[in-house]
């Protein structure tokens, strides 16, 4: 393997004390003959390989935040305790990407620098913890979240371009050790087996754009018009959800229990568990649907409250449906809304007095959007101009015309948006939050979305970019050709680096050979 060439005393312990725990010089380590084994190396590249996972999993962490707030709530109806459990998620990988990454750095450092990669058995342990640590997570979602797999196709159409540049300067800046080590090694099967992957990783990401599509690259003058915003339960990132100061778009109640949302373990203990529907009106105007905002902060954005929104929003109680549609009315918005439980026994009786208190409330039917697909046909002979939003995707054999659908952003491609728009389909895609996937979604012609950040995505003026194609066609093409003249210039580098070094150690080499020849004589 290769041979440490001497290097700077005080670097050479900087170095080796982190990665190797071990206080000793270059001098003395070049004394000892110590080299950097094949087993050392096999430990590298585990390291290496611990790295790009934890990596891939940063990624995937910052992607699923647009929809942790629904694993917050999953938590807490199983636990009844509530926490932003994004904060502990990002802390744990934060933690876990530095420690991969500055055992890299420090080993990319000891080998430009010649000097062993003789990698301390604790961190050997701890690296082991944090690639079964990750591998869990990534099987606990694909076994509990599965969905947000298709959530991270759809990230790659917004991060794709960015993520082949990244990926092309940081193979670039490995060509520098990579080239130390291979002019150094004297074992020409791993030389050319090296030679040969990071060739074709290369290659590889040189032409990945060939394969990389993303609505966002378009002209400016084809960007479709910015979609609308539909309040997900409200504004609940700046009120209590489902409450009347919630943006003026009110919803009675969106989980089954009142626990998540309510004091209703204060005010009835004994029925604190029971469906919402248990309660009569008088039960549930006792409850205070407000203060538990500001105690559990659901959202960051809860701190930015001033006084007095804070002491408005802790007088919140759970509004009526007739509350709700006057608050419409007034603001002459419109309101989707879904009815629950669909599989109680009484809910046609739902439908019916639902769509009482619709029409005695005076809200132009047009601004009343409905979702419900139980007993769809009553609703439309009853109240024919309410507008009714589908569920599901259009079918091919569609006999009834079908204007209005509302999906998970994770079940409509950008290509089937496209088509629907063609169609005069109008598409409202839930849950978005974040400012890139609601810039693929705008890109792509959505309709309108269901957000819980108003606040955030109606100050957006512009997609966070957008692209003409000739543009990313120059710019894949000058990172490439920067990226191959910067190899080259490494390996060339490296190679004179290695010849200044040669001389003398080839003298070495044969005195010894001679005093060894002499010995034997």
């Amino acid at each position: 393997m290769a041979d440490p060439p001497g290097c700077c005393s005080t670097c050479a312990t900087c170095l080796l004390c982190p990665y190797s725990c071990q206080w000793i010089t270059a001098k003395k380590e070049k004394r000892k003959g110590l080299r950097t084994t094949k087993y050392d190396c096999s430990w590298f590249f585990f390291l290496f390989g611990v790295f790009l996972f934890t990596l891939v999993w940063l990624y995937f962490a910052i992607i699923i935040l647009n929809d942790f707030h629904n694993f917050n709530e999953f938590i807490f109806r199983q636990k009844k305790l509530w926490l932003d459990w994004s904060l502990v998620l990002l802390i744990a990988t934060a933690v876990l990407i530095s420690y991969s990454s500055v055992l890299l750095i420090l080993a990319l450092c000891l080998q430009l620098c010649g000097q062993p990669l003789k990698l301390h058995w604790v961190h050997k342990i701890l690296l082991i913890l944090t690639a079964l640590v990750v591998a869990a997570a990534f099987t606990g979602l694909g076994i509990k979240w599965a969905e947000e797999w298709k959530s991270a196709r759809i990230s790659l159409q917004a991060t794709s371009p960015f993520l082949h540049i990244g990926a092309v300067g940081g193979m670039t800046l490995l060509a520098w050790p990579l080239a130390s080590f291979i002019y150094r090694t004297r074992s020409t099967g791993l030389r050319v087996f090296l030679l040969l992957v990071y060739c074709a990783a290369m290659i590889a990401l040189y032409l990945a754009p060939l394969g990389i599509t993303s609505p966002c690259i378009m002209e400016e003058k084809q960007l479709p018009p910015k979609p609308a915003l539909v309040g997900h339960r409200g504004a609940p990132m700046l009120a209590p959800e489902n409450t009347l100061i919630a943006d003026g778009v009110p919803f009675l109640m969106h989980d089954e229990e009142l626990t998540r949302t309510t004091n209703v373990q204060a005010v009835f203990p004994e029925r604190a568990a029971l469906n919402s529907t248990a309660f009569n009106w008088t039960d549930l105007q006792q409850l205070d649907a407000g203060s538990w905002f500001l105690e559990r902060r659901p959202f960051p954005t809860v701190q930015s409250l001033s006084p007095g929104d804070r002491k408005e929003a802790a007088e919140q109680k759970i509004p009526s449906l007739g509350q709700a549609l006057e608050a419409a009315k007034q603001s002459n918005i419109s309101i989707m809304f879904d009815l629950r439980p669909e599989n109680h026994s009484d809910y046609q009786n739902f439908v019916n007095v639902t769509l009482e208190v619709i029409l005695q409330s005076g809200i132009p039917l047009q601004q009343v959007l409905w979702l419900p697909d139980g007993f769809r046909e009553d609703v439309k002979q009853q109240a024919p101009g309410v507008q009714h939003i589908y569920g599901r995707k259009i079918l091919k054999n569609e006999k009834e015309p079908v204007l209005h659908v509302n999906l998970p952003y994770q079940d409509m491609s950008s290509e089937e948006i496209r088509q629907y728009r063609q169609d005069n389909i109008s598409v409202n895609l839930y849950v978005v939050n974040q400012p890139w996937l609601f810039s693929v979604l705008w890109c792509s012609g959505v309709s309108s979305v269901t957000t819980n950040a108003c606040q955030v995505l109606k100050e957006m003026k512009h997609p966070i970019w957008l692209l003409p194609s000739s543009t990313y066609f120059m710019i894949w093409v000058v990172v490439d050709c920067v990226s191959f003249l910067i190899i080259i210039w490494a390996f060339f580098l490296m190679k004179k680096c290695s010849h200044r070094t040669r001389p003398a150690e080839s003298e070495t080499d044969v005195l010894l050979t001679k005093i060894n020849s002499l010995m034997q004589e």
